[in-house]
């Protein structure tokens, strides 16, 4: 069974999972889902997962679901109301959050709020949600299903969840947390440097450095050689296939 661009990056966010973590996500999460409940299933049976949308910790997947939100994830360990989710969101107790956006920048910070002008957008989101948190989190995990140079850009149009600002701001302020910590696209992962701006750090099967550098909008200095992410195992394959065997998620990037 090939692995579809989905299954590697759910796998990809499956192993900077640790045991004994808990972590969240908001509406649009099918993947995060998807890789925490991976996660229970391997290295780490005693992870926490909160489906943010639908309050629901640990739910089983069956079915697996596109959005965190749906009501078929009640069939979990326990059901929280939406109060508490967002009080858990500003809580340092979290110790990774799943977060994207219309774009994000190089610094890691994202923007769910608009593109353009604030007064007049080309283009409005759903608003901040609970993105404001993501500095008392542990640290946190970007996703996205599409990797363009409108989406991957030089510096937001509103910073809706702060990643580490301009670098230089983020040494200054002593956040709670870590940061975000890993960013993982269709075509790519990345991390961050000592200057706090992102790194490519692995290319998926079949893409080249050359092809993250084109559909990025800020520059990147990619290293002399650029391994390529890690497939899943056999098992995790099999894995994935129960855990949606509809391919709600696993077909939901091209």
């Amino acid at each position: 069974m090939q692995p579809t661009v989905a299954d590697i990056m759910a796998v990809a966010m499956s192993h900077h999972m640790k045991n004994g973590e808990v972590a969240i996500m908001g509406a649009y999460s099918a993947i995060p889902m998807m890789a925490c409940r991976l996660a229970q299933l391997t290295h780490a049976p005693d992870l926490t997962f909160i489906a943010g949308g639908s309050g629901a910790v640990n739910p089983k997947l069956r079915p697996m679901v596109q959005s965190s939100c749906d009501w078929k994830l009640l069939t979990a360990e326990s059901v929280l109301p939406l109060s508490d989710v967002i009080d858990l969101e500003a809580r340092p107790e979290i110790d990774v959050f799943f977060a994207g956006g219309l774009q994000v920048d190089k610094f890691g910070n994202c923007n769910l709020v608009c593109v353009g002008d604030w007064a007049n957008p080309k283009l409005r989101g759903p608003g901040s949600v609970g993105l404001p948190f993501l500095s008392r989190a542990g640290r946190f995990v970007i996703y996205t299903n599409a990797h363009n140079k409108r989406l991957f850009v030089e510096k937001v149009d509103f910073l809706s969840g702060p990643g580490f600002l301009d670098g230089i701001s983020y040494e200054k302020r002593k956040p709670i947390g870590s940061g975000p910590s890993l960013v993982v696209t269709p075509l790519c992962t990345f991390g961050f440097g000592r200057d706090r701006t992102m790194e490519l750090r692995t290319v998926h099967p079949e893409v080249t450095v050359q092809q993250v550098i084109e559909n990025t909008g800020f520059q990147l200095k990619p290293p002399a050689t650029v391994p390529e992410t890690t497939l899943p195992t056999g098992e995790e394959l099999e894995l994935l296939a129960k855990i949606d065997p509809k391919g709600v998620a696993r077909n939901s990037v091209r």
